[in-house]
């Protein structure tokens, strides 16, 4: 069973989104528990596939050949520590943010737990794919079902934004198709494993042509990963979205980072003679630009949906900027920051839905019983509201904004400022990288984003909760508070409970600075099928 563990996370989405669709927009209990359950199997599975691969000998647990071909024309998933790590945190925020939707915000349209399980499918295949075009299989699989979800709940502004998020994505998709083929007509293979031989081996006369594949591909990447100048469409999007899904989105970008970090490593990396190391100079540059950026957008807004969205883009800017230094420990800490950064944006996003963003009646909401369908199952009656309807202590809704206050800014002592040394502490120590002079300056504009954060952020949290001292306190959902109060809380832990998972972090890193480890595990004879 252990050799099946990469295929269940693509297979266990597609089956119970598949399952919710026969059960009909109108079942709502029994979407409801197919959503759940098909959460917490994918939960299951995820951490049996990360402890599976962190315990197997050697530094590939599995890989796997769909229909026994051979890799060199197979279509491949490939799991390792980096790929399980990312399909464990996508099924976490799946599971959170669907106990999250189930009283409310599926309600107000069709299909969100399908979609939802849609999404988690094309994330998961995304992270363990080993070949590019499936790469952008799967990518299209998790925006189209993104594209749906933006929409979920209508309303002139969410259609307004998803206009955009759907035009820019489909241009972004054009340029990784050029990218790939461009790739393709270079070296005749879009596997990964196989890439990583025979770039180095590139003629001099076609290689400008593999750098141009590679630097469309990249930008398509990077369009994903909403780095500037090409993810002005973010803010806007996540804030305009239902704030469920937004809280969903917030791993999205860290599939283009994904992407980047995969391929730069693996492809371009220091095994790939004259392309070794390509791009990583302006890899730097959109890192720092995309952290100005940033920083200067949170400054800018007020909103928390808008402030939430930028955070993300400091989050992006100071990866970027941090993994093309490819220094072990520095890079062991980004990863932490990625994990930690993605469970904070989503909690604060949660937390937004709860206490009610600014500017919510833009949204153009139908009031939450005119949005039910009045189906036998899905009736939402007297008896279902006062068992889920709980007064909310402005003390525990204030206390859970400073918690994510300081997660998001990477303040002390939570674990976002434990991501920020583990990442910083080994970048100053490192080698010059592409650019003399940069890793201070990536240092440096990483704390200044850390302190102009917690000022933007206190002044909203300032403005929600002392700017109108006869504010009614909200009411929130028994089925809301249970799963953003295990988020908060699992987020505190990490404060105490951080050395296994940092040196999971370390042994990942470790394991992607040696590229020759992969190509071995995917070419050879080994792996499931």
């Amino acid at each position: 069973m252990s050799a099946h563990l990469a295929i269940l996370p693509i297979l266990l989405p597609l089956a119970a989104g598949a399952l919710m669709l026969l059960a009909g927009g109108r079942r709502r209990r029994i979407e409801a528990g197919l959503a759940l359950g098909g959460c917490v199997l994918l939960l299951v599975a995820a951490v049996a596939l990360l402890v599976s691969v962190d315990r197997a000998e050697g530094s590939l647990a599995i890989t796997y050949r769909l229909g026994d071909w051979p890799s060199a024309v197979a279509i491949v998933l490939v799991a390792d520590r980096l790929a399980a790590l990312m399909v464990l945190l996508s099924s976490i925020l799946g599971l959170l943010t669907t106990a999250f939707a189930i009283d409310r915000w599926a309600r107000l349209g069709p299909y969100y737990g399908a979609l939802t399980q849609f999404l988690l499918m094309g994330l998961n295949g995304a992270f363990l794919t080993g070949d590019l075009f499936n790469l952008f299989v799967f990518f299209e699989i998790l925006l189209a079902a993104s594209y749906g979800l933006m929409l979920h709940g209508s309303g002139e502004r969410r259609v307004t934004a998803s206009l955009h998020y759907i035009v820019l994505n489909l241009a972004a998709s054009l340029l990784f198709l050029v990218g790939v083929s461009t790739i393709f007509g270079v070296t005749g293979t879009l596997n990964m494993a196989l890439l990583a031989e025979r770039i180095p081996h590139v003629p001099e006369g076609p290689r400008g042509l593999l750098h141009a594949g590679a630097a469309v591909l990249g930008v398509a990447f990077l369009v994903k990963a909403a780095a500037w100048p090409l993810g002005f469409w973010l803010p806007r999007a996540y804030d305009a979205a239902v704030p469920v899904a937004a809280a969903m989105f917030a791993i999205m970008t860290k599939v283009g980072i994904y992407a980047v970090l995969r391929l730069g490593l693996l492809v371009f990396g220091d095994d790939a003679a004259a392309s070794a190391g390509f791009g990583r100079g302006w890899i730097l540059a959109v890192g720092v630009a995309t952290l100005v950026v940033g920083v200067i957008g949170m400054l800018a807004v007020r909103d928390l949906g808008r402030l939430t969205g930028y955070s993300l883009m400091i989050s992006v800017g100071a990866l970027l900027g941090v993994v093309v230094f490819a220094e072990p420990q520095a890079l062991a800490g980004s990863l932490f920051y990625m994990v930690v950064s993605t469970l904070g944006a989503a909690a604060l996003f949660l937390l937004s839905g709860v206490i009610g963003p600014e500017g919510a009646d833009e949204f153009e909401e139908p009031p939450l019983l005119e949005a039910l369908d009045p189906g036998d199952a899905g009736q939402f009656t007297e008896e279902d509201e006062s068992a889920v309807l709980i007064s909310a202590p402005v003390g525990i809704l204030s206390a859970g904004f400073l918690i994510c206050t300081l997660l998001v800014a990477g303040v002390p002592p939570l674990p976002g400022f434990l991501a920020k040394v583990a990442m910083l502490a080994p970048l100053l120590q490192a080698p010059p990288g592409p650019v003399p002079g940069a890793a201070m300056a990536v240092a440096a504009l990483i704390i200044g984003s850390s302190l102009f954060s917690l000022i933007a952020l206190a002044r909203a949290g300032i403005q929600i909760w002392w700017a109108e001292p006869n504010r009614i306190p909200p009411t929130i959902r028994l089925g809301e508070a249970l799963p953003l109060g295990l988020l908060l809380i699992a987020l505190l832990l990490l404060t105490v409970v951080v050395e296994a998972p940092f040196r999971y972090m370390q042994r990942t890193a470790a394991q992607l600075l040696e590229p020759n480890q992969y190509i071995e595990a995917v070419l050879g004879e080994g792996g499931a099928s």
